[in-house]
């Protein structure tokens, strides 16, 4: 029976869907019977991003938000959402767990489309196999992996197929698609505009190249002009009006449309460049190519703030073999899909409009030397296209094979069979990575249960003082607001929070209070101009003073006047906050006015320790000499001042211990038992709000009272 190519098509696309997603089911199974992982029976996500758009879901079903709590109701991503939650059986919960497993494995159509436009369709299907599941793509793609991932590498491809099709066909209604996918792509992901830039830079070039070369260059030029209008920075709404009638016109009157080609084409331009098409094209990749510690504020008192891309690990510098492992899964396949791609481009050239996808997953590992990696976001737009090169290679590998070493009556069968090995061969490391990588969920089981606690006690116009790591997670379970999250994390904004958690608690107390009501009074402003560059400058000018060094001094003040209290005020604690309070340190361990970083607190902790009698090994070459009651740092050894034992006593009540040693040291031990844990601390920091509330529970009752204490985490109230 002969199979018509397009069933062949949808057979291949269906079978590489299928298994797309069914390997995405590994992390289920491997987690079914963990319940930590679950809240109200049911997988929670394992993206602290994805807590956004899932609390802007949350307020479009709800029909309600409240005002400056920067809930995403407008989001494209949270509205889909919301309509598959109404439309669907299905719980929200599951909506939003097994939506990127469903949507990422999309990415087996374009791929497949891609490769039987060029006469390749078994190479398509290869390669639909491997880049659905590549490492990166995988990652960031995964079940509970809810954020704009799932569709920010379809659409561009949906687009570079689009793209191929409108050129090899000159068919006007894959101008139409091409269009409609860009519109589409910039209400998903904003930050689509460098790509979509890139792409039509290409177009340029290759109408130029046909004017030189003397070939008709008028029908490229007309898909430059539906990709401008779609890129032009307006309204969705307005630029697919304006495309929707530039299609119909085209379609009832091409020859029309091609008399005033050139005027349409010129004020297209003209309206691209007037609503500010160049301004933003390197915005979004500036801040993970250009990494400078410190940032100065261009308005205000130009004071300096620590840069948060600093602390970014995804926008870091990455290994070379990380880079290829995460992009084809080996080094090998890696240097095969790259040989492979050159190879296909060369014979079809078409293919060398993928470069901007290829170049933005490069950007990762940058030019050594001349140009920074971006770091590992970057590294998921090269996936797809490497797997075609990989895919055409392969196929060609084992048509040669077949050819040279197989009898001819059984060359074809042979073909497949050595098709079928390299596949799996290349399949092997990306499973194998996929059966390893039992990435946890943000929260635990126990942690979100407290947060539920909090949104019974708490008002939604209450603030929740935390990290950003964890504010989406918080506003999405306690139905709070928060000063930071995974989208506010400048310098200026987490310069208070930093304060807040580092510092001693009266002053702490009045941090959190001030950065509260000067964040509800940025909001409640009509002409935003009127504010003075960050909070803390607008505080530092509002207590009469123009150095902020001056003003954080003022703070320690008895008698300093704080605004009108208009909500409560909480802290969020968690144990899991250890990892990152190096970082945290650094956004408020600095000076303002010069941007010079200050000698830097001392912490250090250890899980992995070993108790060897008289000399506990706490790992990385410190240890502590009981005997002598010295701790020992490298090679140096400094007296402890105070050893504590923490211990929960069978009521959960936390009980200490305390041995004093030497009153002038400088550093302090805590044994934290329940969580096998010693943390070592300066004197500065075991006064901090972190230490003294979260680690000893030594709340001093006149700035703060305890509303939640648990192992886990434990939550005060502000009490000015």
């Amino acid at each position: 029976m002969v199979i018509s190519e397009n069933k062949k098509t949808m057979m291949l696309v269906l079978i590489a869907f299928i298994f797309s997603f069914a390997i995405r089911l590994i992390w289920v199974e491997q987690f079914s019977d963990v319940e930590h992982v679950k809240f109200n029976d049911e997988f929670m996500i394992t993206t602290n991003d994805g807590y956004y758009f899932a609390e802007g879901a949350r307020d479009i079903l709800a029909g309600v938000h409240q005002e400056s709590d920067l809930s995403p109701v407008d989001s494209t991503f949270s509205k889909l959402t919301a309509l598959l939650a109404i439309s669907t059986p299905f719980s929200f919960e599951s909506i939003i767990f097994y939506m990127p497993a469903l949507f990422a494995s999309l990415i087996v159509i374009p791929i497949i489309l891609i490769a039987r436009e060029l006469n390749h369709l078994e190479a398509g299907f290869i390669a639909a196999l491997v880049g659905s599941i590549a490492w990166s793509y995988y990652n960031r793609t995964m079940v509970g992996y809810y954020d704009t991932d799932m569709l920010n590498i379809v659409l561009p491809t949906v687009l570079l197929w689009s793209l191929i099709l409108s050129i090899r066909t000159n068919n006007e209604n894959y101008y139409f698609i091409a269009a409609l996918d860009s519109i589409v792509y910039r209400s998903w992901y904003s930050q689509s505009y460098s790509l979509e830039f890139a792409f039509i830079s290409l177009l340029v070039l290759y109408a130029g190249y046909q004017f030189i070369k003397k070939k008709e260059f008028k029908n490229t030029l007309l898909l430059i002009v539906f990709m401008i209008i779609a890129m032009m920075n307006l309204e969705s709404w307005l630029r697919l009006l304006m495309v929707i009638a530039i299609f119909i016109t085209l379609k009832m009157n091409r020859p029309l449309i091609q008399k005033y080609l050139y005027y349409l084409l010129g004020v297209s331009f003209a309206l691209f460049i007037f609503t500010g098409g160049l301004n933003p094209i390197l915005a979004q990749i500036k801040g993970y190519v250009v990494r400078d510690v410190v940032s100065a504020d261009d308005v205000g008192l130009g004071v300096h703030f620590f840069s948060v891309v600093q602390t970014v690990r995804e926008a870091g510098q990455i290994p070379f073999e990380m880079f290829a492992n995460r992009i084809s899964g080996h080094i090998i396949t890696f240097i095969a899909a790259v040989l492979g791609y050159i190879w296909f481009a060369i014979r079809y050239p078409i293919l060398l409009l993928a470069l901007p996808m290829v170049g933005l997953g490069f950007l990762a590992y940058g030019i050594p030397g001349l140009i920074n990696g971006g770091g590992l976001r970057f590294t998921i737009y090269a996936v797809p296209i490497m797997a075609l090169g990989l895919g055409y290679l392969i196929f060609k590998v084992s048509k040669m094979l077949s050819d040279q070493l197989i009898h001819k009556k059984v060359a074809f069968i042979a073909q497949y069979l050595f098709m079928a090995l390299l596949t799996i061969a290349a399949l092997y490391p990306n499973i194998s990575h996929i059966i390893a990588y039992k990435v946890p969920t943000v929260f635990t089981k126990q942690e979100v249960q407290i947060l539920d606690k909090l949104k019974s006690i708490s008002n939604r116009e209450d603030y929740v003082v935390a990290w950003w790591d964890y504010g989406y997670p918080i506003r999405y379970y306690s139905d709070v607001k928060t000063l930071i999250d995974g989208g506010k994390h400048s310098g200026g904004v987490n310069f208070p929070v930093s304060f807040v958690l580092t510092s001693q608690q009266e002053v702490a107390a009045k941090m959190a209070r001030l950065d509260v009501e000067y964040t509800q009074k940025r909001f409640a402003l009509v002409d935003k101009k009127e504010w003075l560059g960050s909070n803390i400058e607008q505080m530092t000018i509002d207590y009469g003073f123009k150095d902020t060094n001056k003003f954080l001094s003022f703070l320690y003040q008895e008698k300093l006047e704080l605004p009108e209290k208009t909500r409560d005020v909480y802290i969020y604690l968690s144990n899991r906050m250890f990892d990152i309070f190096p970082a945290i340190l650094n956004f408020s361990n600095i000076d303002l006015m010069n941007g010079e970083q200050k000698t830097k607190p001392f912490l250090f902790t250890s899980k992995n320790f070993k108790d060897l009698g008289n000399i506990v090994d706490l790992g990385r070459n410190v240890k502590i000499l009981k005997d002598q009651g010295v701790i020992q740092i490298g090679n140096q050894q400094t007296k402890i001042n105070n050893f504590i034992i923490t211990q929960y006593d069978q009521k959960g009540v936390l009980q200490k211990q305390l041995q004093q040693g030497d009153p002038n040291a400088p550093v302090h031990v805590i044994y934290m038992k329940n969580y096998n844990q010693f943390v070592v601390v300066d004197t500065q920091l075991l006064n901090s709000v972190f230490i003294q509330l979260f680690v000893l529970e030594n709340h001093n009752g006149e700035f703060f009272e305890p509303v939640i204490l648990n192992p886990w985490t434990k939550v005060y109230k502000l009490k000015i």
